[in-house]
């Protein structure tokens, strides 16, 4: 799976990535799904230990342009992971509030507790994205907050907190498909804004965007991984396998019972 990752201090071209790869899976989309479904039993039970545990927090950030799949990433990767353990965070346009405050301000209170797994379906990155492409603040209060991120994942990660941050691939011919797909069908319709036609003419400055991000906040305890995004069953492969690979590195345990149960029967 380190074929994804981004190496801290390599620069990254987002037009040398093929978004439809599939070599560390090379099999068919049935069986794709097959094997998804083994990864989300194994899963499940690492998540189990997780929190059961309590010392571990994972922080999961998922960013992509419009109709990438970070929400079908959430449905198809953690399926079957007990809720109790598992949180979703959302960030959309900034409320009256939160802009009163530092753009990290509303970010801070969603990270992972000790035996939870957070997701960020987007994040403190819109920051750096959003913001730039379309000049809601100027480069040289964007450009200094690369240095702002890295600070702050620093300090989650020296607090305990592992860090996965996925970036996932895909190209403007497979977000045409996707756009399309919605307004044909009618239950998907809400899924679309004349607002993502607007954006889409922007995919040169996202790109670009994205790019200098990822290269600038990829460390050694906050990695970003550039995943292959056309082919969605293969997507949800390589997320839940570098998951599963970085939650046994914890070398976790179930915590011992307070005392010999043995002799306890239920009457």
């Amino acid at each position: 799976m380190e074929k994804y990752r981004i190496l801290p201090g390599s620069s990254v071209d987002l037009g040398k990535w093929d978004p439809n790869d599939k070599s560390l899976f090379d099999i068919e989309k049935s069986e794709g799904k097959k094997l998804l479904l083994q990864l989300n039993e194994e899963l499940e039970g690492l998540q189990e230990l997780l929190y059961a545990e309590g010392k571990n927090k994972l922080l999961i950030v998922l960013q992509a342009m419009d109709s990438g799949g970070k929400d079908g990433t959430i449905r198809h990767v953690f399926e079957g992971v007990n809720p109790q353990g598992v949180k979703v965070a959302s960030f959309k346009v900034p409320t009256e509030k939160e802009l009163a405050h530092d753009y990290l301000w509303r970010v801070h209170e969603h990270t992972p507790g000790n035996g939870e797994i957070v997701i960020f379906n987007r994040s403190h990155y819109e920051d750096v994205l959003v913001v730039r492409v379309h000049n809601i603040v100027s480069k040289e209060i964007w450009s200094r907050r690369y240095e702002h991120i890295r600070a702050f994942e620093k300090l989650l990660a020296e607090e305990g907190t592992t860090i996965l941050k996925f970036y996932l691939h895909i190209d403007k011919d497979e977000q045409k498909e996707r756009f399309q797909a919605r307004l044909d069908e009618p239950k998907k319709n809400w899924k679309f804004s004349r607002g993502d036609l607007e954006e889409r003419k922007l995919w040169k400055e996202y790109q670009e965007s994205f790019q200098d991000a990822i290269e600038k906040t990829s460390t050694e305890s906050a990695p970003w991984y550039v995943i292959p995004a056309n082919r969605k069953w293969y997507r949800n492969l390589v997320i839940s396998s570098i998951i599963i690979e970085k939650l046994k590195s914890l070398d976790m345990a179930f915590p011992e019972s307070e005392e010999d149960l043995s002799g306890i029967v239920i009457e």
